[in-house]
């Protein structure tokens, strides 16, 4: 089971390394770090568990936040319909996004980063993405709104960028062209 103590945090070398590219069949040992990362997310925003094992709530774990450079990332939230998205992506990459750019209004968070960094962090307000399932099945989905956000948040990590990178340094709430803010509900 994966716990805090498991994720590690900004200053981390394998943070800033791009992750590698997985092989299919997956080994034994990769299945299980799937399942644990989706696992870790699912129970993180179960009040019960998140209280019982002191979690912080996520909507995104990266294998690299788990000290595995491995090209892989777990996503478990719902989507502006409420329909509930958990999957796990291997290999993933966005082959088509809008021109339009969205960001959250209060800014992103990170599991692996233990403090607030305000700033916009402009992402794609559509993206379409390809990605394998544990099985080797390909898939492509269109994501907007959070899932959209969540997925480039994700997928920045399996290439060693964190969501601050994006952040305007001289003026961090500066207007971004071409978005429209997303608002949590």
């Amino acid at each position: 089971m994966i716990l805090m103590e498991h994720i590690v945090r900004e200053g981390h070398p394998i943070l800033r390394t791009r992750a590698e590219e997985m092989t299919f069949p997956l080994t034994e040992e990769d299945r299980k770090l799937a399942a644990d990362m989706l696992q870790y997310l699912i129970n993180s925003q179960d009040e019960e568990a998140a209280e019982k094992y002191d979690l912080r709530p996520g909507i995104g774990l990266a294998a690299n936040q788990v000290n595995s450079s491995k090209r892989m990332f777990a996503l478990h939230l719902t989507d502006d319909n409420g329909e509930q998205l958990s999957f796990v992506a291997i290999n993933p990459k966005i082959v088509s996004h809008s021109v339009e750019q969205t960001y959250i209004e209060s800014g992103e968070g990170c599991l692996s980063v233990d403090r607030a960094v305000p700033g916009y962090v402009p992402r794609y307000a559509r993206i379409t993405a390809k990605f394998k399932t544990v099985d080797g099945e390909e898939r492509k989905m269109r994501f907007k709104g959070l899932p959209a956000i969540a997925f480039q948040h994700e997928l920045d990590h399996l290439n060693g960028i964190l969501f601050y990178d994006h952040i305007n340094e001289q003026n961090p709430f500066a207007e971004i062209p071409d978005a429209t803010p997303f608002i949590r509900e």
